[in-house]
This record gives C-alpha cells, structure tokens and sequence, in this order.
C-alpha cells in the first residue's frame, strides 16, 4: 500500500507497483532507457577523454587585445610602421664583476646576442643589442657629422677596443637604455613575430619562452675563469663555447652572470610553468568535496559516483575544446575548477534527494526517478543561469575572455548530462547503503527537535528576526558602496599583478626598473600624417607640445620621439649649444635634421608615421589614465589636418585599452548578468516576490565582493573581471534549490516557518554543505604561486559562503515580508 511523503509523491517500495509510464516525458525517456543512457554516457567519455589528451595549453599575444578598441584597431593598421612596438622581450645580462666592460663579459654578452637573434620567432629586424649594426651612434665635430656602429668593426676584446666601445656607448645616448646606468649590465631588445617563421603557424609563446629559459639556466652557469683560461689563440666564441662546458652545471649563485628576462612572452611562460601546481589544487578540491560529502551522506559508493560523473563532466568539456581546435590559456585553465565546483553543488542535490526519498520507504529507483522529477527543472534553470553568466563574458571584446566564456559554457552544458542526467540513473542502479539511509533517518520531524543551527535560521521567517537580517543587509550594502567607489580598474601594483611579487619575473622587473632609465611600460602614441609630415614644422611643434604635456605628469620618466631627436640634431649643428636644442623654422635645417641625421627607426619610409615612446615607471591604472586623458586633452584642442596624435601602442598602450574596456564591459556585464538571472527565475518561479527574494541577497554579495577587492588591493581587470559573474552564475544556485521548494509548499498552504524547515531538511542542508565544500576547495588556491589564481581563490571563497548565507538567511527574512502562503485546499 502505498503513502505520501511531504513532497506529496507516493511513497512505493514494491517496484512492481511503480508505474513506469508516470512522470514527465523526458523522464520516461531517460528512466525506461537506462542502459542507453549509460552506454551513450560511457561512448561519449571515451572518445572525449581521448580527444582530451591533445588539449595544448597556448597564450597568443593578440588574444590579450581588445580587438575592437581604437588603440588597437590604430595599432593593427599600422603595425608594419610600428616595428617594436607590440609583442617585446628585454634580456637583460648582468655581470658580477666590476662593469661590463670586461673581455671575458663582452665575449659572453656577444655570444647571447647571436644565439638570441637564431632563435625562430624573433624579429631580427627590429632586435637591438650593443652587438646588432642597428645600434648606432653620431656626434657632431669641427668637420661635420660622424658615426657607425657602437661596436668599431673588427672588434676584439683588447683594451684600445674597450675604450672605443665604452666612448661610442656614451655618444649612442643608451646608457640607460641598452646599458644599465650602473653599466654592470647590458640589455637585448627583443620584438616577436606574429608567426612562427619556418611554420607559418602562430608563434607558440611558451615553446619560445621555454628556449630562452634554456638560454638563461645556460649562460648562468658560466665561469669567467674558463675564458680567461681558454686558448688566447682561439676564436673568440670557441673560448665561449669553452666556457659554458667547463662552467655548466655549477651553482648559479656562484657563477659570474646573472640574466633577467621581462615581456609578455615571459609572464605567459610563468604562467604555464604554474599550472603544474594548479593541477595539483585540482586534485585537493576533489579529494575536499569528496571527504565532506561522505561525511555528510555517510554513503561511499554514492559519493564516489557524485564525484566520479562530475570528472567525467571535466572531460567531456575539454575533451570538446580540443575537438573544435581550442586550447587552454592560463586564464581559461581555471574554468574546469568551475564546472567542477557547479557539478558537485548539483550531484549532491540528487544524491541527497535519493537518500532522503529510500529513508522515507521508496524503492531506490523510484527514489531516483522522484529525485530527478522534483529537482530537474531547478538544475536545469540553475545551469542555464551559470551559463548566462559565462556567455554574458562575449560581451567583452577581448578574445582571452571570449574564450574564457565559451569554455565555460561548454562546461555548464555538459553538467546537464553528466549531473542532472547520469548521476539519479547511476544511484537508480547502486541504490544507498543502509548506513547512509540510517543516517538521514534520524532527521527531526518538527522545527523544536532541530539542531541548534537550523532553529536559529528558522528565527530569519519570524518578523524580528527577518527585520534584523534585513537591516543588516541594508547597513553591509551600504559599507560596500562607500568601500566600493575606491575600486579601480587595471593593475594596482608594479610588474606582473598575476604573479607573487617575489617571483623571479617580478625580481627582474624591479631590477630593470632600478637599473635602466626606459622601463619596459611604453606608451607609444602613433603620430600620423601625409607623407613627408614628418619634416614639417607644424607637426614637430605639435610633438613638442604633446611631449611637455607628458613629461609634467606623474609616472612619465622619459618621451622620446623625432621630434626630440630633431632638436637633438639641430643642436649638434650648432657646436651641441643648448640653446639650440628646439626647433628651427628654417625648412631646410630641419630637412637636413631628418632625412640625413635621423638613423632607421624613428620614422617610416614615407616620412608619414612615426612613434613618441613615452617610458612610464609604471602601469598603474592611476598612470595610465593620466596619460590617456592628457592625450585626449591635446587631441580635442589641437586639431591640424596635417597630422593626427593616435593612441596607442606599446605595452602599456595596449594596457590603458584594455582597462578602457574593462571599465565600460563591467557594468554592461553585471546589467546583463542579473536581467538573465532574473528572467530565468521568473520563469522559473511564476512570482515576481520570489525574484527578489532570490536576486536581493546575490547583489549584496557582489556589492561586498567589490569592497573585499578594495580592502585586498585588487582591481578589476582581465583576470578578475569574470570573477564576480561566475559568482552571481554559481551563486544563483543555491536560491533556486531552496526557494523552488518553499514556493512549492507555499502553493500548498503551508506557513512559512514550517515550509522552511522542511526545505532545509531536504535542499537547504545541502545548499550549507555545498557552500562550505566549494569554499574549502578554493580557498586552497590562496597558496598558488599564481597570484591571479590566489585572488580568484579568495574573492570565489567570499562569494560561496555569502551567496549561502544570503539563501539559508536574508532570502527566508526577505520571504517573511514578500512571500504569503495560499490557503490550504480542502
């Protein structure tokens, strides 16, 4: 005979009194087709999981650009004039000795230069050294104009040829730049193709990053002993190839080098260097999830089938990615974290409906097809919700995000088979052990036999206690406004936010950034005319105009650009008297100063388009705004129809870009994200009042996330934009287990007290575990060396836990002044 438990189902356990034929349409489909299912899963998994083993973890340069933005649009027309100015490299060399000009260092230094220019990828046009013949330099003397290369031809390391060197280093005007100021080091200026040049394939970053590891791990072993010991007949880089055989392998600590590598193909290599140990973090969430559900469900085998499909949903999403051609970049790598975490949330919801339904009585398939009759359409939303989240990211014209987005999305929709699917008709085949079902057996019956914790929540659906939550709310939501007007978009601190600061990246930008007057954070405004602007007076009198402008600002260490190097000349055509260092109206002068004077570099072919590198200490958000808004400034009041100051190139052009679009896509975003979220839960719930008992408590998590981001020193950039999207997507979650069963028992007429308590003994337990499970298997990426990944840990932390408190606490209190319950039927 059959009875009703509170979910009004039936409570059958003979199964031959189970109508097979009951429940919605893809429930029969999915139930009465279970070997299908489980055949269909177990095909898919193999073939993907083999597919899954030829996903390449990539970084491409142009995919970190905004692509759309007019500095990078300006950038990409004119990037064949710009040479140097995109995807760079600096390998600095230092020596432990007195100066570099020593024999045994300018052999060495010599010998890394050539090696580097062979490296495939590298713009062997554009590459500067001491040792490259673009490095030149000119004086003016009682007979004119003289110059060549820094280092004389026919060089050799005796002590008449180091005097020259040191001389023509002087009168190059690169101590500071190629040379340490110190001159205890000299640096390589390294441009990258876009393209491998022997493939045609786009360069692999890494692969090339991990040749110049190879390079440095080489050339800071060697010994100065062993050239001075190498046959003084020899050529010179045999002595050198002595050197590094004799010298490899000792301690670098003790060696007479020391290489520091900065550029964005370096902080990519670091990047994938960690996800080593972000594979590792991999496996302590699961190890977590798994630990804490079974101590929670007490049923091992259950637990392991949860965690087990969930893997599988991993490997179906990159099994998908690696079919359709995609790779994982550093950033897109912590997406699997992500689905893992969703798909756990929703594995435990039906493993706990199971358990709950077999303590009741029910058979263990019926349990499994009630399960995925009560809670499918709740997942379901749930998902479509996370999945919203992730695909409003496309909105963001950065293509790294845009990736990000549809990974994501590829992940959320695989959960639907995976969880929602495969996870009830697995448990319909493995049932519970009578342990687990012991265990939920002891649940209480009415709200007074409770734990202390769920009487205490109960008191959120009395009118004090949801007055108090409320006020609460009210009171943390305004602290987050006021805390969150100081959040800035971009980076808040010097050399690469999205490493530790004492990683060896970040050491040697504090060493480039002491040690050489022109930082690797380069403005380059692009200065474009008609052919032959370059020599007209107008246009160099605007540069100058535009370059003072800069120079006064915060943050500006240098501007250098053919206007400098044209009044440069012209006072080197007056006996170098300072007075002369401006501009002269004579047309020939500066003809002269331009055409014939200038080396390579400084302007185009057509004298038409020519860089003003602004060298900035830094790449603040602060610094970079003040130089985007002086740009501006100068543009919108100096109008010339000769000649157009165009934003930007360089580095840390690229980055004022990105931050313009960040700022602009986070409020798009999150405008998005809730009217998703919204309309996905009116859908869902019919009740306009049930929207914003659910919507309110994720705002007050986003608006204290922000804060935490400002209290943390962290601004909202690539790397943490997605962020606080996914943890609306995710955080959406747990409203829709717990308050589609408490509307569902409103409909019923049953008060709001009682019809909390028993949603917290079926979903609202499980929101708690989930939350807490999520937020201990993240929190662990607090120790990554990856300090984007350690931000992205604690900020994911934050909103697990207040998303939970939000839907065990202010959703209920928000519920007791919104939600009424409908007179019971007779």
């Amino acid at each position: 005979m059959a009875t009703a438990n509170k979910s009004n189902l039936p409570v059958i356990a003979d199964l031959s009194e189970f109508d097979n034929d009951s429940g919605t349409f893809l429930e029969r489909l999915v139930f009465n087709s279970r070997p299908v299912v489980v055949g269909f899963c177990l095909i898919v998994t193999l073939v993907l999981g083999y597919q899954a083993t030829k996903i390449e973890l990539k970084a491409g340069f142009e995919k970190m650009l905004p692509e759309t933005h007019p500095y990078v649009i300006n950038y990409q027309d004119n990037k064949f004039d710009l040479t140097g100015l995109g995807n760079n490299l600096r390998l600095a060399v230092e020596t432990k000795g007195e100066t570099i000009y020593e024999p045994e260092f300018l052999e060495v230094f010599e010998h890394i230069s050539d090696q580097v220019f062979f490296v495939p990828g590298v713009d062997r046009v554009g590459m500067k050294s001491l040792f490259t013949p673009n490095t030149r330099w000119k004086i003016v003397t009682e007979e004119g104009f003289e110059g060549g290369p820094v280092v004389p031809d026919g060089f050799d390391t005796s002590p008449e040829m180091i005097e020259r060197l040191k001389l023509n280093v002087q009168r190059a005007g690169i101590v500071g730049d190629l040379v340490s100021n110190d001159a205890r080091s000299a640096s390589i200026l390294i441009p990258l193709l876009e393209l491998h040049p022997e493939t045609g394939n786009p360069l692999d970053i890494y692969h090339f990053s991990t040749q110049l590891e190879e390079l440095r791990d080489k050339y800071q072993s060697v010994l100065f002993k062993n050239i001075t010991h190498a046959d003084p007949n020899e050529e010179l880089s045999h002595n050198v190839v002595i050197a590094l055989e004799e010298g490899f392998g000792s301690d670098s600590e003790h060696s007479d080098l020391k290489v520091h590598i900065t550029g964005f193909a370096k902080i990519v290599g670091s990047l994938i260097d960690g996800m080593v140990s972000v594979m590792a973090f991999f496996l302590v969430a699961i190890v977590i999830a798994a630990m804490l559900l079974y101590l929670y469900t007490r049923a091992i085998q259950a637990t392991l089938i949860v965690i087990l499909c969930t893997v599988v949903a991993v490997v179906w999403q990159i099994g998908i990615l690696a079919t359709i051609g995609f790779e994982l970049d550093p950033y897109s790598i912590l997406v699997p974290f992500l689905v893992f975490a969703i798909g756990v949330s929703h594995g435990a919801q039906k493993l706990n409906g199971v358990i709950q339904s077999i303590a009741n009585g029910t058979h263990h398939y019926i349990a499994a097809r009630y399960t995925f009759r009560q809670l499918f359409l709740a997942g379901v939303t749930a998902l479509l919700s996370d999945g919203v989240g992730f695909a409003v990211l496309m909105i963001i014209l950065i293509p790294v995000i845009q990736d990000l987005a549809l990974t994501a999305s590829i992940g959320v929709s695989v959960l639907i088979f995976t969880n929602l699917i495969l996870v009830p008709v697995l448990l319909s085949y493995s049932g519970i052990r009578q342990k687990a079902v012991d265990h939920a057996s002891n649940l209480p019956e009415k709200p007074e036999d409770a734990h202390g914790l769920w009487r205490f929540l109960l008191l959120f659906t009395e009118r004090k206690g949801a007055t108090i939550a409320i006020a609460g709310g009210v009171a943390l939501a305004a602290m987050g406004i006021v805390v969150s007007q100081n959040l800035q978009i971009g980076d808040l601190d010097p050399g690469a936010p999205e490493l530790r600061p004492d990683s060896r990246y970040n050491r040697d930008v504090a060493y480039m950034n002491a040690n050489y007057s022109t930082s690797s954070d380069i403005f380059a405004v692009i200065v474009k005319g008609e052919q032959d602007s370059c020599i007209d007076h107008e246009v160099l009198s605007l540069a100058d105009e535009l370059e003072w402008r800069l120079l006064e600002l915060q943050g500006v260490e240098d501007v250098r650009g053919l206007n400098t190097r044209t009044r440069q000349m012209l006072s080197g055509l007056n006996e170098g008297y300072i007075k002369f260092n401006t501009l002269f109206r004579n047309q020939d002068t500066i003809n002269y100063s331009v055409t014939e004077l200038t080396p390579l570099g400084f302007v185009n072919l057509t004298c038409s388009i020519w860089p003003m590198i602004v060298y900035l200490e830094d790449h603040k958000a602060a610094t970079l705004t003040s130089v985007v808004e002086t740009l501006d400034a100068f543009s919108a009041e100096f109008q010339s129809p000769k000649v157009e100051f165009l934003g930007a190139a360089g580095s840390a052009g690229f980055e004022a870009a990105t931050n313009i679009v960040v700022e602009k896509a986070n409020r798009e975003m999150m405008f998005w994200v809730y009217g998703a979220v919204m309309l996905l839960c009116l859908l869902t719930f019919r009740s306009l009042a049930g929207v914003i008992c659910a919507v309110v408590p994720l705002m007050l998590t986003t608006i204290l996330c922000e804060a935490l981001m400002v209290w943390l020193g962290i601004g909202i950039k690539v790397a943490t934009l997605p962020v606080i999207a996914l943890g609306v997507g995710i955080g959406v979650d747990y409203a829709l287990y717990v308050l589609t069963v408490i509307l569902a028992k409103e409909r019923q007429g049953i008060p709001l007290k009682q019809a909390y308590f028993e949603t917290l003994m079926f979903t609202g337990r499980v929101v708690a575990l989930i939350g807490v499970t999520l937020a201990a298997g993240v929190i662990t990426w607090a120790l990554s060396p990856i300090k984007f990944q350690a931000d992205m840990g604690i900020l994911l932390t934050f909103m697990f836990l207040w998303n939970m408190i939000g839907a065990l606490v202010l959703m209920p209190a928000l519920a007791h002044f919104l939600l009424k319950p409908k007179p019971a039927q007779p």
